[in-house]
């Protein structure tokens, strides 16, 4: 088209119209407008895991003043700073936008400390005028560092303010609290994670720039949920970690309780990632209505802000518990699917990143950040030694000072011949000019020296931290771990490799039938505390495959039984905990894996950190429980005196005493003490009188002074057992010596009485005192490092005073690797 003729109405008012082609106008113009939704509004930074209204409003509080410790204010003061200095937006978008980084449920770890009614899964939040709001504590750690030129600045919508590019983000944000968003022709969608677990994570990238996906996996297992619950199936997330996309599967935590003295009822404590209550409730009864679901009489909501969530389903009687449970999971949001999209803003443009990739962009951030500020800093305590320096020369001479501050007949002249007599600049002149006489003292000049040698040494140790890549990185990490120490908490997410339901993985074949059969199957404990299920026939064979050598298989424990049988758990605490095999991950007979395996700790909800499974146990057998303690204390319970508990103690123990061994036994069995000074003792368990779960046992070694009890064990057959000790050094550091390791026959060493000293196990080498690790059990023996890698042994045969064999590698356990039904 060609231009028309200019035309103008009247002489002092042109008018210019020109044809464009539409086609090419509303191009241009969407791609304006798809440009400006993906940078300014619906992604994330790469660097600060935050969308600019994001950002503006920790920003804008951050100036506000509304710290942790000050008490909160309207929500619609907060949105319309924000609107009318940085946000070229409607309030609505602002407030729900902090609505969002006030939610728990929402965030891993929230940024904003909201008062009032936020909003929960089901129901949306209060208005603006009605809640209150001031900054959490871990979003000073967002915005620290922004008065020191950490970042770069830009203006906002009118030129009026100005505002950070991005913030300083002492902790990776992105990874931590995830985020959601809809752009033009693409989207995100990120998964919270623990902070601990993503701090370790980037420090071990840090040190180790080259790490592979395995590696950072290792400290990242997997997303941790605020609102917990259990991811089965873990491939789809390594599919994320790798490639920036991929899928996994949540389910509800879901116990089986009794609701009545004659009613069983299924109590849900924990739902998947954003499904609330009622939306479970709403598909419940549709399912009921329609038939898909049955052998369900009522569902109540007994959620409150004491107990927190509990959703209580009853079940009808004559039906089983597990099976509605799985047809619960195949119908209704118990369990659902999460879809990752790791898509961020990186250098202006969005790009779709993996684990490492997302890790790597905020390191570098990090270490960016780092080097300003140390910059910063570094110049002002230049500028302020300089000052002090012109400071000191004239408090040295301040009557020729005063001279000739008095001779001169103006402040420019005054300045001039200070410069000049005192070799002074021109801001040191201008400083002493500005000087109050009560800094002219004797006290003063001493406060003025200590001051430039403090600014000396705070100056040499910036310039050395400028001056070496490898200690901005250090410290990097070393605030990484600060952070992940005040601000970080427990996993609440359980990851495990079990199956999802067939509903979700898209069969079309009618659910299970409700009456499920109760499988034999065996339940292997590894020592890294994994545990497995395997379903086997019903008459299991001797040896179910030949020894292994993958991770995690060290077996510690394990006990037949069926997928409905309740089983105990023994602990470090002298603790039973009652539990059943059915949810624990399955795997082939014929391939044992106790990798795929789930951690303990986490099945079974162990909060101290020091306490961990050793053994699990038979309730309905004859046998008694036998215990050993690191002060040398031994204990057989009477079988069947178990309560009718979740859980319950088994030993009295002292105070500072702890169980290091338990099992299962008959009267016919060797118990074997192992202590530090290498001391092996092995008396008949028939005599030790069984008792109560409330005594506290009886002496079982006569330990020296000093000495300690590694290891304890129960043995059926001396002739078929081996004896590993692994001998250090006490004053050695942990990692810097693997030691020496020695494997015996247990046949070879005598028994005693209960109550006496033993024979020796392992003859020290110079420099060893101590046993660092020991294990009787059966043949053949398997060791392993703390992350479950095999670890190669000596060979057996040894004599039972012999010295050991020095190690390759550390050596944190020691199980045995035969996979056969025990007894």
């Amino acid at each position: 088209m060609t231009p028309r003729e200019n035309r103008t109405t009247s002489p002092d008012t042109p008018e210019r119209i020109e044809d464009v082609d539409v086609s090419t106008e509303m191009q241009g113009s969407f791609l304006e407008y798809a440009y400006s939704v993906i940078y300014s509004r619906a992604l994330p930074d790469a660097r600060d895991g935050l969308k600019p209204v994001q950002r503006r409003i920790l920003y804008m509080m951050s100036e506000m003043g509304l710290r942790p410790e000050r008490g909160h204010v309207k929500s619609a003061r907060v949105t319309g700073e924000v609107m009318g200095k940085l946000h070229p937006h409607g309030d609505a978008s602002i407030y729900d936008a902090m609505v969002r980084l006030t939610q728990p449920f929402m965030l891993r770890v929230p940024l904003i400390d909201g008062h009032g009614n936020f909003g929960s899964l089901d129901d949306g939040p209060a208005a603006a005028r009605y809640t209150e709001a001031r900054l959490a504590a871990p979003a000073l750690a967002m915005t620290a560092g922004l008065d020191e030129d950490v970042v770069d600045f830009l203006p906002n919508y009118d030129n009026s303010h100005m505002q950070p590019e991005v913030l300083p983000s002492a902790f990776p944000n992105l990874l931590v609290n995830g985020a959601s968003g809809i752009a033009v022709g693409m989207a995100t969608n990120m998964a919270p994670h623990n902070l601990i677990e993503v701090v370790a994570g980037a420090q071990h990238l840090i040190a180790n720039p080259k790490a592979t996906l395995d590696d950072i996996m290792s400290f990242i297992p997997g997303p941790d949920l605020p609102s917990g619950g259990t991811i089965t199936g873990l491939a789809g997330v390594r599919d994320a970690y790798a490639t920036g996309r991929g899928a996994f599967k949540t389910r509800a935590k879901v116990s089986i309780e009794n609701i009545t003295p004659r009613k069983m009822g299924l109590v849900v404590t924990e739902l998947p990632y954003l499904v609330g209550p009622e939306r479970v409730i709403e598909k419940i009864k549709d399912g009921v209505g329609n038939k898909k679901l049955s052998g369900i009489s009522d569902v109540t909501d007994l959620t409150d802000r004491t107990k927190g969530l509990r959703l209580v389903i009853g079940i009808k009687t004559g039906f089983s518990p597990e099976a509605v449970l799985e047809q619960l999971y195949r119908y209704t949001p118990l369990e659902d699917s999460f879809n990752i999209n790791n898509v961020a803003l990186v250098d202006g443009g969005p790009k779709t990143l993996g684990l490492i990739e997302l890790l790597q962009v905020y390191i570098q951030h990090r270490i960016q950040v780092v080097t300003r500020r140390t910059r910063y800093r570094l110049a002002r305590r230049r500028e302020r030694l300089h000052l002090v320096d012109g400071l000191l020369v004239a408090i040295l001479d301040i009557d020729e000072v005063i001279q000739v501050i008095r001779t001169s007949d103006d402040t420019e002249q005054a300045r001039a011949r200070l410069m000049s007599v005192f070799e002074l600049t021109e801001v040191q002149a201008e400083y002493i000019l500005e000087l109050r006489l009560r800094r002219l003292t004797k006290f003063s000049r001493v406060e003025l020296e200590a001051e430039q040698d403090q600014l000396r040494r705070e100056i040499a140790e910036l310039e050395q931290l400028l001056s070496s890549d490898r200690n901005l990185r250090a410290l990097v990490s070393d605030e990484l771990g600060e952070v992940a120490e005040r601000f970080g908490t427990p996993r609440r997410t359980l990851l495990t490799e079990a199956r999802p339901s067939a509903a979700t993985t898209g069969s079309r074949k009618q659910p299970v039938s409700l009456e499920l059969a109760d499988t034999p199957c065996i339940v292997y404990l590894s020592t890294t505390g994994r545990a497995v299920r395997v379903d086997v026939p019903e008459e299991p064979s001797t040896v179910a495959s030949a020894p292994r050598r993958a991770k995690h298989d060290s077996i510690q424990s394990s006990i037949a039984t069926t997928s409905r049988t309740e089983i105990g758990a023994v602990t470090t605490a002298g603790r039973l905990l009652r539990m059943t095999p059915l949810d624990l991950p399955v795997v082939p007979e014929n391939s044992v894996q106790l990798g795929a395996g789930v951690r303990m700790r986490d099945y079974l909800g162990l909060t101290d950190k020091k306490e961990r499974v050793l053994a699990l146990v038979d309730l309905a057998s004859p046998r008694s429980i036998v215990l050993g303690t690191a002060q040398g204390v031994v204990k057989r319970v009477v079988a069947g005196d178990w309560a009718n508990r979740p859980d319950f103690e088994l030993i009295t123990l002292k105070p500072g005493d702890l169980v290091v061994g338990a099992a299962q036994g008959e009267d016919a069995d060797d118990l074997v003490f192992i202590t530090s000074d290498a001391q092996l003792l092995r008396f008949a368990a028939s005599s030790v009188r069984p008792q109560g779960r409330a005594a506290g046992g009886m002496a079982g070694i006569n330990l020296s002074s000093g000495a300690a009890v590694v290891s304890f064990a129960a043995i059926a057959s001396a002739e078929d057992a081996v004896v590993v000790t692994i001998a250090g050094s006490t004053s050695t550091l942990p990692g810097t010596d693997a030691g020496t390791a020695k494997v015996s026959s247990l046949a070879e060493f005598p028994a005693k009485g209960r109550a006496t000293g033993g024979v020796r196990a392992h003859r020290f080498l110079r420099g060893e005192d101590t046993l660092l690790l020991a294990w009787a059990g059966p043949t053949p023996a398997l060791a392993s490092g703390a992350d479950g890698a095999v670890r190669e042994l000596p060979a057996g045969g040894a004599k039972r005073d012999a010295s050991g064999v020095p190690l390759v590698a550390d050596v944190a356990f020691v199980g045995t690797s035969r996979i056969h039904p025990p007894r």
